[in-house]
């Protein structure tokens, strides 16, 4: 993505009818633009900065008043993306907007490219590039918590945090340093035993502590995958069905019916949860239904939980078996359906092929045990949640990366220091570690991963 300077302008707004519509507008010529179509209430000799305008918006060719407008200005740098900033409060309406902003367009402005005003402020110093990914993740967040997250991370927490961790390895780098460049002073002798105990206490441990929080809290702000796997008619889309609490599964006797993915989304105490109903696994000669199982196998390795199905009225078939070798290792939830049936199956059955497995008895049908199913998965998603000192915080898979390789980097430099190797190895390994954390930053980090993270936004934001 390349600024030159250029004065960018974008509808800021999502597309649709609604009372207001806003087109913001960034860069060196944002105020000269927007004067040449907006004409003001009140004439005066000058907008000023941080106050609002009440006006219209004519077509300038023709002189046509368009809208009724609200007209902010923000002088450069006390704005958002650090230049000079316009934004147009407009009714809302598809037409109305792209109206406007062809008449910007003609005028000398250039459409934004997705994720440019924050990219800007990026570019500008206005934050860093944790704090641009955050932006994303507030727009997107699922859940109270994924909020809190994302605000957190906009405010500067994690940034904090990281910045602290990474001046920490410099001061023992500093040190790792000072013992190569001075070997015959005594007063900066390698300290293997007490750099070791820093660099541990400083610098590995909050680095765990920062990734072991990265998986919780994604599911906090991407949603849990959570699907619900089985042999044909042991009534899985019933059960979907249930716990959305809406028909959006088809039902039948039929085997088979299911032959592809449906997803849907319910909040449960909370958490955001991706329900999947999949299509049973069996064998079939059907090739819709062949690539339904496919895409069923493919689910099983990616979801967060697996709520595995068993038709209590009857015993356990030999595909019930295939299946549960499908799902082992995986975290899942026995379910006995079909409870309103005269019983074959037993818990006890299922404890026997699951012993670590929770199991609960329902009916899809008549919605006997569908409470105590929510409260079991809940229940999972909790017992993951980690007492650690960064809970509110959570880095990416960017930047959990980053900080994989940074950690991996300060174990290495441990090691060599307790072996005894040279103290340039050391040193070597702490400077690597410097470079990942400042990527997670945006400090030393490539145009070609920047247009990768900023292509993630939308146009406008």
């Amino acid at each position: 993505m390349d600024v030159h300077g250029e004065t960018i302008a974008a509808i800021a707004t999502p597309v649709g009818r609604g009372g207001i519509g806003i087109i913001k507008i960034s860069g060196p010529d944002a105020l000269a633009i927007a004067k040449r179509l907006f004409v003001p209430a009140r004439p005066s000799a000058e907008i000023a900065a941080r106050r609002l305008y009440l006006g219209h918006v004519i077509d300038t060719e023709t002189g046509r008043v368009l809208d009724q407008v609200l007209l902010s200005y923000m002088k450069a740098p006390f704005s958002y993306t650090g230049e000079d900033v316009v934004e147009l409060n407009s009714h809302s309406g598809h037409l109305i907007l792209t109206s406007i902003m062809q008449i910007l367009l003609n005028q000398g402005a250039r459409l934004a490219e997705p994720g440019e005003f924050t990219f800007r402020a990026f570019m500008n110093g206005k934050m860093d590039l944790a704090q641009a990914e955050a932006v994303i993740d507030l727009i997107e967040a699922r859940s109270e918590k994924g909020l809190q997250i994302a605000s957190s991370h906009l405010a500067g927490a994690f940034s904090r945090e990281i910045e602290a961790i990474r001046v920490s390895v410099m001061g023992i780098l500093a040190r790792v340093e000072a013992a190569i460049d001075f070997p015959e002073e005594e007063e900066v002798e390698l300290k293997t035993d007490e750099i070791g105990e820093d660099l541990e206490r400083a610098v590995i441990y909050p680095l765990i502590s920062l990734i072991e929080c990265g998986e919780e809290n994604r599911l906090s702000i991407a949603g849990a995958l959570t699907a619900i796997v089985g042999r044909s008619n042991t009534g899985k889309s019933s059960l979907f069905n249930r716990l959305l609490k809406q028909q959006r599964a088809i039902v039948t006797s039929d085997p088979g019916t299911t032959r592809d993915m449906i997803e849907s989304e319910i909040i449960l105490d909370g958490l955001p949860i991706r329900l999947m109903d999949t299509a049973g696994i069996r064998v079939s000669f059907d090739k819709a239904e062949q690539k339904g199982i496919e895409i069923t196998e493919g689910t099983i390795l990616d979801a967060d939980l697996l709520i595995l199905v068993f038709d209590g009225s009857v015993p356990v078939q030999e595909e019930d078996v295939d299946i549960l070798e499908r799902c082992r290792g995986k975290r899942l939830i026995a379910v006995l359906n079909k409870s309103d049936l005269p019983p074959v199956l037993g818990k006890n059955h299922i404890q026997e092929l699951i012993p670590d497995a929770t199991c609960v008895e329902v009916s899809a049908l008549t919605g006997h045990g569908i409470e105590e199913l929510r409260s079991a998965v809940i229940r999972d998603f909790k017992s993951r949640r980690n007492d650690v000192a960064y809970g509110h915080l959570a880095p990416n898979l960017r930047q959990t990366k980053a900080l994989r390789s940074a950690l991996q980097a300060c174990e290495r430099a441990g090691s060599e220091l307790q072996k005894g190797s040279p103290a340039e190895i050391t040193a070597f390994e702490l400077r690597g570690a410097i470079e990942h954390l400042g990527e997670i930053t945006g400090q030393g980090i490539g145009n070609d991963l920047l247009d990768e993270i900023f292509s993630r936004f939308c146009i406008g934001k």
